[in-house]
C-alpha cells in the first residue's frame, strides 16, 4: 500500500501543491523555504489527523493557515468586499489495494474514482451566525477565526474516518525537532512504547508499579510520613504523607529514561541520538507501510551515516519511503533516479535516468549532485585546479566569485561529466562542461554531441590540439614573463614553465588564483563563464 498522489491547497507553506511518488523510495530534494517538510507534515495530518503527535483538533491555530491566503482574505473584508472563509485541504491519493476497498471513491478535487483520504479544516457549519458577527467589523479582522471551524476527515467514499478504521500504517520520523530534553524523551519512548508487544508492555507497567509501593515501604520514607503525620490539625485536618505519583498520567513513560550503555540518551552526542530514533523508529513500525523521513543526515559523520542509510535501506525494502536530505550522499545512495524535485508547487521526477548512471551514482555516491540539482547554473570542471583557474576568471569577469551568484563550480572526473549531464537533461538545468581536449578535440566534441543538442547545457573545450591541458592553455594567453612573475619563477622558456606547471598543477592553480595582478583567460572557458 502506498501514496500516489498528494495535492494540498493552503496548508502553511503550500498554498497549491500536487506531486506525485512512486511506490518506493522517494527523495524529496529543494531549496530551504520550498515547503519540503512542511509537505511531510500535510501528509502525516492526513493520514493520522495529528500534528506534533497529538490529536488536529488540539493543535488548531491561524499560523497553519497559508499567509498569503490569509493576507488576501483580510484585504478582501477590508476593502468591503465578500470573501469565502479560507479552508485548508489534503489529500492523499492511493494505490489500488483490496485492504483500501472501503477508503475508494470519487469524491474528490479530480473525480477519481481510486482509494484516497481527504483531510479538510473548514468553518463549522453550526458556527455560521458567530462567524458572521465575527467579520461584521473588517477593521478588527486580521486573522483566520480557527474557533468556529472543524476538522472533516472522510475517505474518498464519503465516510467519516477514524485512526484505527485506517489499514494503511505511517510513521513520521524528526529528529531533528526534538529540540529539548523532555521533548527528546517522549519521543523515544513512544516509539519504545509501539516497540513492544502487550505482554513486555504490562511486564513493564507491573514493575514500574511495583517500584512505587517499595518507595513507601521504605523504612527511610515511612520515617518521613510518621513525621509528616505528628503534623495532622497544624497544616491540616488530614493526615500529610509523600508517595510517588499513582495517577494514571504518571505512568512509566514520564518516570523512565532512555540510556545508553547506561548513559542518559539525552547527554550522548546529537548525531548517535538521531541515528537511535532512526533506528528505533524503523525496527519498531514492522508493520508500518509508509516511512515519512526528515533530514537523516543531522550530526552525523560520513561514516555513520554510510550505516544509518544503509539501515534505512534494509528496514524499508518492500515498502514506501518519502525522505528530505540535503546531502548528496543520501541522494546518491538511496538513487538519484528517485529523487523529486520539490518547488513549493510541484516535482519533477529523476526515475528516466539511464541504469547506468544510477549505478555510477549508487556505487560512488560521494559526488555532489545535489549542489548542481539546486544550482540556479553550474560549471563542470576537471579538477581542482580547473576549478581554481575557472574560480579566478568568474571573479575577474564578474567581481564577485560563483557562490555569490548561486553559480556551483563542482569538479569532477572527466568520465562523470556524462553522467550528470544525465541528470541535467532531464531536468533542464543550465549545466557547461569544461574540459580539455587531451589533443582530440574533435574526438571529444563528437563524444559530446547527443548533449549539446541540449538547449540548457553547453560544451566548452580547447579547440587546439597542440594545447591539450590547461597549463598550456594558460601558458599561451599569458606568456613566459607574466607566469614567471606570478609565480616567482625564472624559466629561460616556455617548454620547461609548462611542464613545471603540469607537474605542479594545484600549487600553480593557487598561486594564480590568489595573484593580485590579473591573469589572461582562455576562450573556451571564457566562453563559458560569459
Amino acid at each position: 500500500m502506498s501514496i500516489e498522489r498528494v495535492i494540498v491547497r493552503n496548508y502553511r507553506a503550500l498554498r497549491n501543491v500536487d506531486v506525485t511518488f512512486g511506490p518506493g523510495t522517494n527523495i524529496v530534494v529543494g531549496n530551504n523555504e520550498t515547503g519540503k517538510s512542511t509537505l511531510l507534515e500535510a501528509i502525516n495530518l492526513a493520514l493520522k489527523c495529528q500534528l506534533g503527535r497529538r490529536p488536529a483538533a488540539y493543535e488548531l491555530h491561524p499560523f497553519l493557515f497559508n499567509v498569503e491566503t490569509v493576507a488576501e482574505f483580510v484585504a478582501a473584508h477590508k476593502a468591503r468586499k465578500r470573501s469565502p472563509p479560507p479552508e485548508i485541504m489534503i489529500e492523499l491519493y492511493l494505490k489500488e489495494s483490496d485492504a483500501l476497498a472501503e477508503l475508494q471513491g470519487s469524491i474528490n478535487t479530480l473525480s477519481l474514482d481510486q482509494p484516497g483520504i481527504s483531510l479538510s479544516i473548514r468553518l463549522d457549519e453550526n458556527f455560521k451566525a458567530e462567524y458572521r458577527e465575527y467579520i461584521s467589523d473588517p477593521e478588527h479582522l486580521n486573522s483566520i477565526p480557527v474557533e468556529f471551524y472543524e476538522i472533516v476527515w472522510l475517505s474518498f467514499a464519503g465516510d467519516p474516518l477514524k485512526a484505527r478504521a485506517i489499514p494503511l500504517k505511517s510513521v513520521l520520523i524528526d529528529p531533528s525537532s526534538i529540540s529539548n530534553t523532555n521533548a527528546a524523551n517522549r519521543y523515544i519512548l513512544e516509539i519504545v512504547r509501539d516497540y513492544l508487544d502487550k505482554a513486555q508492555a504490562v511486564d513493564l507497567a507491573l514493575s514500574y508499579r511495583k517500584m512505587r509501593d517499595d518507595f513507601v515501604s521504605d523504612g527511610r520514607i515511612a520515617a518521613i510520613n510518621e513525621d509528616l503525620a505528628a503534623k495532622t490539625g497544624i497544616v491540616s485536618d488530614k493526615t500529610l504523607s509523600v508517595a510517588m505519583d499513582m495517577t494514571s498520567k504518571a505512568g512509566w513513560e514520564s518516570g523512565v529514561l532512555p540510556h545508553l550503555d547506561n548513559i542518559p540518551l539525552t547527554l550522548i552526542g546529537k548525531g548517535e541520538q538521531n541515528a537511535v530514533k532512526v533506528k528505533l523508529a524503523m525496527e519498531a513500525s514492522e508493520r508500518c507501510d509508509i516511512f515519512l523521513m526528515e533530514e537523516p543526515e543531522n550530526h552525523l559523520s560520513h561514516t555513520n551515516l554510510n550505516r544509518l542509510i544503509n539501515k534505512i535501506i534494509e528496514k524499508s525494502a518492500g515498502r514506501q519511503i518519502i525522505i528530505t536530505t540535503h546531502s548528496s550522499f543520501v541522494l546518491n545512495k538511496l538513487g538519484v533516479e528517485n529523487t523529486l524535485m520539490f518547488n513549493g508547487k510541484n516535482s519533477f521526477r529523476l526515475n528516466d535516468l539511464p541504469k547506468s548512471t544510477e549505478s555510477y551514482f549508487r556505487k560512488l555516491p560521494g559526488y555532489d549532485t545535489l549542489r548542481m540539482i539546486l544550482a540556479s547554473k553550474t560549471l563542470l570542471v576537471e579538477g581542482p585546479s580547473d576549478e581554481l583557474i575557472v574560480q579566478k576568471a568568474f571573479l575577474q569577469t564578474h567581481g564577485r566569485l560563483p557562490l555569490e551568484a548561486g553559480v556551483e563550480v563542482i569538479s569532477v572526473n572527466s568520465l562523470a561529466f556524462k553522467r550528470f549531464l544525465d541528470i541535467a537533461r532531464l531536468l533542464k538545468l543550465e549545466v557547461r562542461v569544461i574540459g580539455d581536449n587531451d589533443g582530440k578535440s574533435a574526438a571529444r566534441a563528437l563524444s559530446y554531441a547527443p548533449y549539446a543538442a541540449d538547449e540548457t547545457i553547453q560544451i566548452h573545450i580547447g579547440q587546439d590540439d597542440l594545447l591539450p591541458t590547461l597549463e598550456p592553455q594558460l601558458v599561451r594567453v599569458n606568456g613566459l614573463e607574466k607566469l614567471n612573475r606570478i609565480l616567482g619563477k625564472h624559466f629561460a622558456n616556455v617548454d620547461d614553465l609548462t611542464e613545471y606547471m603540469k607537474a605542479h598543477k594545484s600549487e600553480t592553480a593557487l598561486r594564480l588564483f590568489d595573484s593580485d595582478e590579473p591573469i589572461d583567460i582562455p576562450g573556451y572557458i571564457r566562453n563559458a563563464i560569459a
